[in-house]
């Protein structure tokens, strides 16, 4: 009888632990709506079942010149890497959809410079890691409170480490992958996604389920057909990867297909069905500056000082001021052959770095193919 006892007693304590955890996550997700995420979900910190997509993805060199992410592959297929003893992650979702120009106007005029609306305010790394962080000390003091702060540890992270917050968002039920490799939802795709790691054994949320169908509108919008497949994105054909990852020439023959997009693209999200029900983000992410519509001539005659000063804050520091002035040239040499835009570019020309006076012949000479230049370039 004694080991009976035992027995139950154990699965008694067992039991109440598992209670504690079950509350603790409820109490978590509380925090979590204060904070302002739109979603908290739990997840197990196992993602052995994306990791050959990703080791696939690699092998076929689809990630271009982004370097670190076949560098840092084992550490995104092994979270105990990044924290040791890890057990569940956290994800959380955050909306951003600003209140700004209508962005199908604003890429339907090729005056006007298109900037991912994602980055038209605040840095979202700063915003995200703040809230993350408030959270995890939210259920620290709490795991203080119940005599268990010894025995946690937890990582926040957002985009600063390598880190499958798609899959994670997945498997918290936070958002499913799209077609077009974001995280979606039925409150569509205008959110960034956050991530705390645990040692906590805190019971997991239900996987969500796909809800894409049959419909492949975002491989049919992308506008350089980056969207190879459902569900694989050749990062070489990407405006995202094209005017934020690569530091060298962007090739000829896609220059023509990026328009006016001088940072990142959105088409596969506009165009989206789940977006109709998106909501707007908070003020960190409202439009600076006036990047929401701004004239693309007037941008290119920013100094690089200006550039520095007006970008402080913002995502789209990161690039800097050469590859700024590289994308504007590719957008100014697909805008429409005004005086303005080619004054624009002649006057820089003669000033420009090797990398971006060879991006200001190209666009000369798109408007002298076109018949809207008198002259070629001086060489």
């Amino acid at each position: 009888m004694q080991g009976l006892d035992s027995t139950r007693r154990e699965d008694g304590e067992q039991a109440n632990e598992s209670c504690a955890y079950a509350d603790l996550v409820i109490r978590i997700k509380e925090w979590g709506r204060a904070l302002g995420f739109s979603a908290i979900g739990i997840a197990h910190a196992d993602v052995s079942a994306a990791s050959h997509h990703l080791l696939r993805w690699l092998a076929l060199g689809r990630h271009g010149e982004m370097d670190y992410m076949a560098k840092h592959a084992p550490l995104r297929c092994a979270p105990q890497s990044l924290l040791p003893g890890a057990l569940t992650v956290i994800s959380a979702r955050l909306p951003y959809w600003p209140v700004a120009a209508d962005a199908r106007q604003v890429l339907a005029d090729g005056t006007l410079a298109y900037v991912s609306r994602y980055a038209l305010g605040r840095d979202y790394h700063k915003t995200m890691r703040r809230r993350l962080q408030q959270l995890a000390d939210e259920l620290r003091l709490e795991l203080v409170a119940r005599g268990l702060g010894e025995r946690f540890a937890c990582r926040a992270f957002c985009d600063s480490a390598p880190v499958l917050e798609t899959e994670f968002a997945r498997l918290a039920g936070v958002g499913w992958r799209g077609k077009h490799t974001l995280s979606l939802t039925r409150m569509g795709s205008w959110h960034f996604l956050g991530e705390i790691y645990t040692n906590l054994p805190l019971p997991a949320d239900a996987p969500i389920a796909h809800h894409c169908g049959s419909c492949r509108r975002c491989l049919d919008a992308c506008p350089t057909a980056a969207i190879i497949s459902p569900y694989e994105v050749d990062a070489r054909r990407c405006i995202s990867y094209l005017t934020i990852e690569l530091a060298g020439p962007i090739p000829h023959a896609l220059r023509p297909l990026i328009g006016n997009r001088i940072y990142g693209c959105d088409d596969c999200q506009i165009c989206c069905p789940w977006n109709r029900f998106g909501q707007f983000g908070e003020a960190d992410f409202a439009p600076r500056h006036g990047l929401d519509a701004p004239q693309l001539a007037a941008l290119f005659a920013w100094s690089e000082e200006e550039f520095a000063a007006r970008m402080a804050g913002s995502a789209i520091r990161r690039i800097g001021y050469q590859r700024w002035l590289r994308n504007i040239a590719v957008a100014l040499g697909n805008a429409p052959g005004t005086p303005e835009v080619v004054a624009a570019l002649e006057q820089r020309r003669d000033s420009a770095t090797p990398l971006v006076r060879e991006h200001i012949d190209w666009a000369l000479a798109q408007h002298l193919a076109q018949g809207k230049w008198p002259r070629p370039p001086t060489a």
